[in-house]
């Protein structure tokens, strides 16, 4: 076994070790509305549930090359609003072309051949294309190295009728994984299912 001391390496080559273990990562496809009332998308794996009680996310925004935010860590911490779209496998090739450096005045949703439908609790709008989102408000925000963590309050969940069963399981959603860097992905339809083994069931018989 080798070992990699990450103050040994470039920012590049952790990343890229990094990003690659620590697999599969959900996508956060976020779009924002900027106070001049342009719609912003970027896709961002560096994100997760981080408490159900309430219910908080947590995405991860890097810094442009220059130092200065993107327009997604911008339009948040400006309006204290967000929204995450889920990506599906039908969405990934739009999903890749709003990953483009797009300039701040110009919205990727065009350019992906995408539409923006009204949230239902924020001004910040959600993909109509994606059939899963989670509204967000922005709770709290910490610069962390060259990146910004940006911890959302979810106010509401839409999901496609077609992904719901009974009860509140989505059995049928199977969205698209993000893999080692710099391009791999992975689909989520290759399931099993692993019921949790109860303690008395451990112990040793005495």
């Amino acid at each position: 076994m080798k070992h990699f001391n990450p103050r040994d390496y470039s920012h590049g080559d952790n990343y890229r070790l990094a990003a690659s273990l620590v697999v599969p990562r959900p996508i956060a496809w976020v779009s924002t509305l900027g106070r001049d009332g342009i719609i912003n998308l970027a896709p961002y794996s560096f994100f997760n549930i981080v408490s159900s009680d309430p219910l908080y996310v947590l995405i991860s925004v890097g810094q442009r090359e220059d130092g200065s935010p993107k327009d997604t860590a911008r339009n948040i911490l400006e309006t204290g609003e967000f929204v995450v779209n889920l990506v599906t496998e039908d969405l990934i090739r739009a999903m890749n072309i709003s990953a483009t450096d797009f300039p701040a005045n110009e919205s990727e949703l065009a350019a992906a051949g995408l539409h923006a439908a009204p949230s239902q609790c924020l001004g910040a709008p959600v993909v109509a294309e994606a059939r899963a989102s989670l509204e967000c408000r922005l709770h709290s925000s910490q610069p962390l190295g060259n990146s910004t963590l940006l911890i959302g309050e979810v106010v509401m969940m839409n999901v496609a009728d077609e992904f719901l069963a009974a009860g509140l399981d989505v059995p049928g959603f199977t969205p698209v994984g993000r893999m080692g860097s710099p391009a791999w992905y992975c689909r989520t339809g290759d399931r099993f299912e692993m019921s949790r083994v109860p303690y008395s069931a451990l112990k040793p018989n005495r």
